[in-house]
C-alpha cells in the first residue's frame, strides 16, 4: 500500500492552482470537473508519477471549520521536502510568497513555514 493522493482544502480552487503551480512549482496533472468544483491535483515536477496534491474545496462546513481553526492555531496543513531551504526560502520570498516562521533549526531538520493565501499554513522542511 502507498500514498497515492493527499487533499489539501482550498478556499479557491482557482487561486490555489495558481498559488502551488505559479509560485510553488507544481505540475497540474488532473483538472476534471465534478459537479460544481474539480478534481484538481498537482504533483512534483521531479516525481510527475508521485503522490497527487488534490486542491479540494473547503465548501462542506466541517472542512471549514477545519481549516480555520488549524490555521489559526499556527498548525501547518501540510509539509513538503526540499534540499536546501534557505535557498527555497529565498526564492519563494522573491515570488512574494509571506512567511510566518523563517528557516529554523530544530533538531536534525530546518522548518520554515508560509501562508499559502488559500487558508492554509504550509511547513517546508530540510532533512
Amino acid at each position: 500500500m502507498k500514498i497515492i493522493v493527499t487533499s489539501l482544502f482550498v478556499q479557491d480552487q482557482d487561486k490555489a492552482l495558481a498559488f502551488y503551480s505559479e509560485k510553488l512549482g507544481f505540475v497540474k496533472k488532473e483538472d476534471v470537473p465534478v459537479g460544481e468544483y474539480r478534481w484538481i491535483t498537482l504533483v512534483s515536477p521531479d516525481d510527475p508519477n508521485g503522490t497527487e496534491l488534490l486542491l479540494e474545496p473547503n465548501a462542506h462546513p466541517a472542512a471549514k471549520e477545519y481549516q480555520q481553526k488549524i490555521s489559526a492555531e499556527g498548525i501547518p496543513a501540510t509539509m513538503f521536502g526540499v534540499p536546501d531551504i534557505h535557498k527555497e526560502y529565498k526564492r519563494l520570498i522573491d515570488e512574494g510568497v509571506k512567511f510566518t516562521m523563517e528557516p529554523t533549526k530544530m533538531g536534525d531538520v530546518t522548518i520554515a513555514v508560509f501562508d499559502d493565501t488559500c487558508g492554509n499554513l504550509i511547513q517546508i522542511v530540510e532533512k
